[in-house]
């Protein structure tokens, strides 16, 4: 039983983190970049969950990081 639950929180985790995804790739789409601060303040998450997903989705070849002095941005690879 306690295994279940376990089971049914990672796939309602796996949910949100797809949904999330599909909606920073259409925005790194229409805004050609941006940044895991704007990402974290449109999806209503930390700034930690933001990157997360960006790397997330740099890891399957959807968006590139570009690193600059202070700020890393993301654009659609």
């Amino acid at each position: 039983m306690y295994t279940h639950s376990i089971i049914q929180s990672i796939i309602a985790i796996r949910i949100v983190m797809n949904i999330h995804s599909k909606k920073i790739v259409d925005l790194v789409d229409k805004e050609g970049v941006v940044t895991s601060s704007e990402i974290a303040d449109i999806l209503g998450v930390s700034w930690n969950t933001a990157e997360k997903y960006l790397l997330e989705l740099g890891m399957y070849g959807k968006v590139r990081r570009i690193k600059k002095k202070g700020v890393t941005l993301w654009v659609k690879k």
